[in-house]
């Protein structure tokens, strides 16, 4: 009978070796040129909350969280920063928090045009799906590999490894947002003259906003666990902690960092989920959209709740 040891055995890992080495080889211009304008936001991130005062920055999150979320996102984002100073790990921390708003800008920047431009065009699906696949189904740590040998250790290429995993989500999420929207309304806007650029973002793009921002929760979630796992090639923040606390067979340390990021994430978690809910007549159009982020949450009228965007609101607006 065959024996599975004795059939022929092709050489991928060799293959895949020589090929990453040639990629650091030849095409060093290509990846200093990705990792400039990460390294350039990281740091200016990183220096602007480092450099903020305990109290300013408890009372600029509370703000914030209170604009766009709800009063009581801000009082457990306030509460959240509190029980992190008093763990002793507000550094770390407040190093974390910089690469997860580094990576959910790098992750809108690329994943959201992508996922428009895959949910316009079956042809591009069809080639972004499979590495979207390979890219949910590849394990955290084997992303660290390539990220090593192409970009080398420290922060910014943590960063970049940040953002390959906790993109694929948003791409999904933003392409299944436009087309769910329902083809009724799509000729009802063709109807009323509108080309495909308004279409686009008059249209399909606000009734998909509550789905690009549940998208969005996703990468968050997906940028904290992996904001962990690259403490392994140097990156600083919370991960850190806790690999430090393996290390020296601290268990105490390693918990400490452990119910800090628990914290973070669940103070991300519940801002980003409270944005994904929006009213109904509120993101009629794609200025809408943007301005919202301004102007806050209107006022309730009557007592009325509030409610997902509805297709039938939009048809009605139509």
């Amino acid at each position: 009978m065959l024996n599975a040891d004795r059939l022929a055995v092709f050489p991928i890992d060799q293959w895949i070796q020589e090929g990453v080495q040639w990629m650091a080889m030849h095409m060093r211009p290509l990846f200093l040129l990705i990792k400039w304008p990460v390294e350039q936001l990281l740091t200016f991130n990183d220096s602007v909350i480092h450099a903020a005062p305990f109290p300013v920055l408890v009372v600029i999150a509370f703000l914030i969280c209170w604009r766009l979320a709800s009063l009581s996102v801000a009082v457990f984002s306030a509460v959240v920063f509190v029980a992190i100073a008093v763990l002793g790990v507000w550094n770390e921390a407040m190093t974390t928090l910089s690469l997860i708003m580094t990576a959910i800008f790098f992750c809108a920047l690329i994943g959201i045009p992508i996922g428009i431009w895959s949910a316009r065009s079956e042809r591009v699906w069809l080639v972004v799906r499979p590495v979207l696949d390979i890219m949910q189904t590849t394990p955290t740590f084997v992303y660290l590999v390539p990220v090593v040998m192409l970009f080398g250790v420290g922060n910014v290429p943590g960063e970049v490894a940040v953002v390959t995993a906790a993109m694929p989500p948003l791409i999904r999420f933003t392409h299944l947002g436009i087309r769910m929207v329902e083809h009724e309304i799509v000729e009802a806007g063709l109807a009323f003259g509108a080309d495909k650029r308004q279409l686009l973002w008059e249209v399909q793009f606000p009734l998909a906003i509550p789905t690009i921002l549940g998208g969005l929760n996703q990468t968050v979630l997906t940028a904290m666990v992996m904001s962990v796992v690259v403490a392994m090639i140097g990156a600083e923040g919370l991960g850190l902690v806790v690999l430090q606390g393996l290390g020296r067979l601290d268990v105490g340390r390693a918990a400490v960092g452990g119910i800090a990021i628990v914290l973070l994430a669940m103070m991300l978690d519940r801002f980003t989920q409270k944005l994904a809910r929006t009213r109904p007549r509120d993101q009629q159009t794609f200025r809408a959209v943007i301005w919202r982020l301004f102007r806050g949450e209107p006022k309730r009228q009557g007592g009325a709740g509030v409610g997902p965007t509805t297709q039938a609101d939009a048809r009605e607006a139509l």
